[in-house]
């Protein structure tokens, strides 16, 4: 389905592929693709594209969603010779292309985007067996959008680190997969934390490891008095 909030609407399209869309046609996607979340989905409407890390960079997907104008925004670290999947690097694809550091700022059309730190901390709840992390620090980042006024944080794959709370919030795309990123506790208190004006779900039960009870964490984070919304990614808005 898709969700309305003031004038703007939002969709989760699975995994971590978030769409949003202004009154007046601007179209900005938040990590499409992987896992055939975006098989048969040909809009190309997107004007900003944002990738995250590696584990989220799909250039085919870009490519089902970009506008042929679009600009892609994506992590600095994102680097197809380090994913063993075949993918297009990022300056090669046929669009703008802007890498972005762990703190960076710029302006796309309509939307300021800000990235922001993503990473399992080494002495957090994510750590591996072995003492390694999923995601370390440097690897990728998260996004903090602003579009027609209403901002959007989508922290990307990591924990609910220090800092996160301060974010100015309006709608809080809340990972809540568990495994190598916040599971739906971790995130159900950020969410009390950030007190958004709406929180919407993204980024599990798309793959075995992304098991999540988005009902719980709906009941949860609602009974903190903050709203809550579940969208369903096999209701598409294109």
């Amino acid at each position: 389905m898709t969700v309305r909030h003031r004038d703007l609407s939002v969709s989760w399209l699975g995994y971590a592929t978030t769409r949003i869309e202004t009154p007046d046609g601007f179209v900005a996607y938040l990590d499409p693709g992987r896992y055939g979340v975006l098989d048969d989905y040909y809009a190309r409407d997107g004007d900003l594209v944002c990738i995250t890390h590696d584990h989220h960079y799909d250039s085919d997907a870009v490519e089902r969603v970009a506008d042929e104008d679009a600009t892609v925004v994506a992590f600095e670290a994102v680097d197809a010779a380090n994913i063993d999947r075949d993918v297009t690097p990022v300056e090669d694809l046929p669009y703008e292309t802007v890498r972005v550091g762990q703190e960076d700022h710029l302006a796309v059309g309509p939307a300021d985007v800000w990235s922001v730190p993503a990473y399992n901390e080494p002495d957090g709840p994510h750590v591996n067996d072995d003492g390694s992390v999923t995601h370390p620090e440097g690897f990728g980042c998260g996004y903090r959008l602003s579009v027609d006024g209403t901002s959007f944080f989508w922290p990307g794959d990591s924990d609910a680190l220090d800092g996160f709370e301060r974010l100015s919030v309006d709608v809080f795309l809340a990972n809540i997969g568990g495994t190598g990123v916040m599971d739906r506790h971790e995130a159900a208190d950020l969410a009390e934390a950030l007190d958004p004006e709406l929180v919407l779900p993204i980024h599990y039960n798309t793959i075995d490891i992304l098991t999540a009870d988005p009902k719980a964490f709906a009941a949860d984070v609602a009974s903190r008095g903050v709203p809550v919304v579940i969208d369903d990614p096999e209701e598409r808005p294109v």
